[in-house]
């Protein structure tokens, strides 16, 4: 997308939508059920807005949508853009800068993921503390845009969100993630190599949108909802399918948290 194609996008957004949402949400794999709360939605598919690429994956509808949740101001990408779909990293991350460019400046960040660290369960919720980027490419290359990543995610917003859960009733764990370009399943092998290196979880999105994000000046939160273990840790084959079943399982409770949060987050501005 270029400078006129972003110009265009952002332009036909904001005449359509009638909030002016400060946060923005990405919901992964099987997660994009929230937006069906929002109250007086506005949806606004991939394909109408100019140069944006249209997401090909089951479980992501490919839209976005604004409203109102919990009496917040919103917008949410309902679905995302993969690298691993053929698109260049740079497009990948165009929901981050139209989201920049609304003036939105803080970004909650969900996916579907499987565990490595083997404490984690399917149906667990865990917050993100940091990422190991194996994808093998970044957002800003390209550019001169040396951006600092020691905090990439907001100690602040962490602290929000485990307050958030805690008042629901469960805890919530921390774990790094470790981004992984896909559309492959990691091998026992690599996901033995993660654990080793730290890794907690690993997952096919969010790393290139945080990136983005963070060189946008915007605060982020990720979290992640466990919807299997990874390669080689209880003999079961992985298959897509099966991350969409375990994601609509628990996407009560999930759903809970996001809302518990972005009023949290509305309420301490």
């Amino acid at each position: 997308m270029d400078n006129k194609s972003m110009r265009e996008a952002v332009g036909l957004i904001s005449n359509r939508i009638r909030v002016k949402p400060r946060i923005g949400l990405i919901l992964g794999s099987g997660l994009g059920s929230l937006v069906e709360e929002f109250e007086e939605p506005i949806r606004i598919g991939f394909g109408e807005i100019p140069g944006f690429p249209v997401s090909t994956v089951e479980g992501h509808s490919g839209a976005i949508v604004s409203g109102q949740l919990a009496g917040i101001d919103l917008l949410a990408f309902s679905g995302r853009i993969h690298y691993y779909e053929g698109y260049d990293i740079r497009q990948v991350v165009y929901p981050i800068r139209i989201m920049a460019a609304l003036q939105i400046d803080t970004v909650v960040i969900t996916n579907a993921a499987g565990a490595v660290n083997e404490s984690f369960q399917p149906g667990h919720i865990v917050a993100i503390k940091d990422h190991i980027n194996f994808m093998g490419v970044n957002p800003l290359t390209g550019s001169a845009d040396f951006v600092d990543m020691t905090k990439a995610y907001s100690a602040r917003l962490l602290e929000i969100a485990r307050t958030v859960a805690k008042k629901q009733g469960f805890d919530l764990p921390t774990g790094v993630y470790v981004g992984y370009s896909g559309p492959s399943y990691e091998t026992p092998a690599e996901i033995r190599a993660f654990r080793t290196l730290g890794g907690d979880l690993v997952g096919m999105s969010t790393v290139p949108e945080v990136i983005a994000a963070r060189s946008l000046g915007m605060d982020v939160l990720g979290l992640s909802l466990i919807t299997n273990m990874a390669a080689g840790m209880n003999g079961l084959p992985l298959s897509h399918e099966g991350v969409i079943e375990n994601s609509a399982l628990a996407s009560i409770k999930f759903k809970a948290l996001i809302k518990g949060i972005i009023k949290k987050i509305a309420a301490t501005a």
